[in-house]
């Protein structure tokens, strides 16, 4: 899944360690995020959506998602 992660924390010059401190996993989470090499439980995408300021749909691209 497509995510603006790496584009916020850029924007708002935030390491991924700190990052992965606020939302309580690891370093490796949210390079793995980033990468897209994994999906975000519901709860952390919460946690990142949150931390930003922004709506899980801000965050998280669902367009690529089959109607179910």
């Amino acid at each position: 899944m497509k995510t603006r992660i790496q584009e916020l924390r850029k924007e708002r010059r935030i390491s991924q360690e700190e990052l992965a401190n606020a939302v309580g996993v690891t370093r490796q989470t949210i390079t793995s995020l980033e990468c897209e090499k994994y999906t975000a439980s519901l709860v952390l995408a919460y946690k990142i959506a949150k931390y930003f300021g922004l709506t899980i749909e801000d965050v998280f691209d669902f367009s690529n998602l089959s109607d179910l």
